[in-house]
């Protein structure tokens, strides 16, 4: 990819200073801004507040270091994007070793982290507090224990619930059933969060397979997590799944330009119109666009193209159902509740088997870019 078709893919210079103003993290990784007068570039979301007028804006890592910027020491632009912060890794780390075990507030104060600073995040970015993700955690355990034939009781105490009583309530809350009922009927959708080059990603599944991943940012996702409840009937609760490991890895692959088609089970279980539209999806090529006229044809009901683009909209399951692929009449990228720029980054990686601006060197604090840049710009003197 040559410099000119990287520098096309910015967004307009409008939407880049808004997203500098406003500490917009969804925009990490999709460009980066440099100040004149310190000779500093930075993520969208630094904490820094330089005057606009003194910013100008790259397309990667690279095309900072060569135009003689330095890396902020706030906000590590040279790091990898689209992580959780060191202190959430840290807690979910913990908790996943230990899942059974009762976080307090103590503990939380314990790793430099202020419970009200826990809740905030894991609610924006799970929907529900950390209280009640450790929670969801140990009723995910209870849950697969029963299903083992653990008995109730052990079940209860062996997740950390101080009474039986408690663990019911919580359990049938949580499931929406008395815990007996696991053995045969109940059903779990487990979430986890995924990172990925482009943010954040909030995946979730149940034992049919893969029912929504969608990037924490998305203005539709907490619409679409209630739905998700709603539609399914059944807990979602935090915890690991062996159908999540597997999207992790083929994801990864995915936007390393290793893999072109995902073999992991879909359950997203919409209506049948939206089935049908989100089958027809799949069936796109990886690398080719259609326009919306053309998948309404393709379902066969020519005249519904509003009701496709809705159908789209309403898409749980994003990448692997790949809306991305839907493009307008006249080639224009629009309708994509990600995010226009994700959408063109999702079609240049696919066109090109690589995301811009990272071929592996970059994004990554990879010394090596560094060193690199160092020498060019010694070279023009």
């Amino acid at each position: 990819m040559n410099l000119n078709e990287l520098w096309t893919l910015l967004p307009a210079r409008e939407e880049m200073e808004k997203a500098f103003a406003t500490k917009d993290a969804s925009f990490d990784g999709v460009f980066y801004a440099a100040v004149k007068t310190t000779g500093i570039f930075c993520r969208p979301s630094c904490p820094s507040r330089p005057n606009l007028w003194n910013v100008e804006f790259f397309p990667s890592v690279k095309e900072c270091l060569f135009a003689g910027y330095r890396a902020c020491k706030r906000c590590h632009p040279l790091e990898a994007t689209g992580k959780s912060p060191a202190w959430v890794r840290e807690l979910i780390s913990r908790v996943e070793a230990a899942p059974d075990a009762q976080f307090k507030a103590s503990d939380l104060r314990g790793l430099g982290v202020t419970p009200e600073r826990a809740r905030r995040w894991f609610q924006q970015h799970y929907g529900m507090s950390f209280a009640a993700w450790c929670r969801g955690n140990r009723l995910a355990g209870a849950f697969m224990r029963i299903r083992k034939g653990t008995s109730l009781d052990e079940a209860g105490f062996d997740s950390g619930f101080e009474s039986l009583s408690g663990f019911r309530e919580a359990f049938s809350r949580a499931f929406g059933g008395a815990p007996g009922r696991s053995r045969q009927t109940a059903e779990r959708v487990v979430i986890r969060m995924l990172e990925s080059p482009l943010g954040q990603l909030l995946a979730g599944a149940s034992d049919k397979g893969i029912s929504l991943l969608e990037y924490i940012d998305r203005r539709m996702l907490e619409h679409n997590f209630k739905s998700m409840r709603h539609r399914f009937g059944c807990g979602v609760v935090p915890g690991r799944h062996h159908l999540l490991d597997q999207l992790e890895g083929e994801l990864r692959e995915y936007f390393e330009g290793r893999r072109r088609d995902f073999t992991v089970p879909l359950a997203a279980r919409g209506t049948p119109f939206q089935d049908r539209v989100w089958t027809e999806l799949r069936r796109i090529p990886y690398g080719e666009t259609i326009a919306y006229d053309e998948l309404a044809r393709r379902i066969g009901q020519p005249t519904a193209q509003r009701a496709v683009a809705r159908a789209n909209g309403m898409n749980f399951v994003c990448i692997l159902n790949p809306c991305h692929r839907v493009i307008g009449k006249d080639g224009s990228l629009t309708g994509y509740g990600s995010g226009l720029w994700r959408k063109r980054l999702l079609l240049e990686l696919e066109r090109t088997g690589a995301l811009p601006g990272r071929n592996g060197n970059e994004g990554s604090g990879n010394r090596e870019t560094e060193k690199a840049a160092k020498a060019e710009q010694a070279l023009r003197g």
